[in-house]
């Protein structure tokens, strides 16, 4: 018998996309996404070997700091006028034991494509009052932002580096089957 194929789609109301990078080299900035979507493809029961499709758009970038936030948006750093999605395709989805996973993938931003691995924790899943089951994922890594041609910095006066280069990723991402509406038989 073959196993079922499954389409998981991420509940955006339930889910969240954010990032921290180091400003002056003594504090962490936070930002997040607030829009994105994306889904999973599981064959049978679990995630192991899933597929998973994500994309953000970059202009929804919020670091709460409006005059930031569009800098981040122009040439310096994610140019969303000529690269308005963040993408990334999985290769492999691998469980490492218990509830640990990692997935390895395809993350193209600003118009570079650079495999990435992160680290991804299943949380767990609980059918909701509405009777749809759903399941969670905090998904966790880290970026180097200059490999994706975001290279601005600032020097301070002590001859630091104003941002750091690695950026930490944290996604807590709630999904959901995807049930396509059923259409009418044709008539005959």
């Amino acid at each position: 018998m073959k196993n079922k194929t499954t389409t998981w789609a991420i509940d955006p109301l339930h889910s969240e996309v954010l990032f921290k990078i180091k400003h002056l080299v003594i504090s962490t900035v936070t930002g997040s996404f607030n829009k994105f979507e994306g889904r999973a493809v599981s064959q049978g029961e679990g995630f192991d070997d899933a597929k998973v499709y994500f994309s953000i758009d970059v202009a929804s970038i919020d670091t709460n700091q409006a005059q930031r936030d569009q800098h981040l948006r122009e040439g310096d750093f994610f140019s969303a006028d000529l690269y308005p999605k963040i993408t990334f395709e999985s290769t492999s989805f691998v469980n490492k034991g218990g509830n640990e996973f990692k997935m390895a993938g395809n993350l193209t931003m600003k118009g570079v494509t650079k495999p990435v691995e992160l680290n991804v924790e299943y949380g767990g899943s609980q059918r909701s009052l509405q009777g749809v089951v759903k399941h969670g994922f905090e998904v966790t890594g880290i970026i180097n932002r200059k490999e994706f041609g975001m290279a601005w910095n600032v020097v301070t006066d002590a001859g630091n580096l104003g941002l750091g280069e690695d950026i930490k990723l944290v996604a807590n991402i709630q999904v959901s089957e995807l049930v396509e509406e059923m259409k009418p038989a044709a008539a005959n």
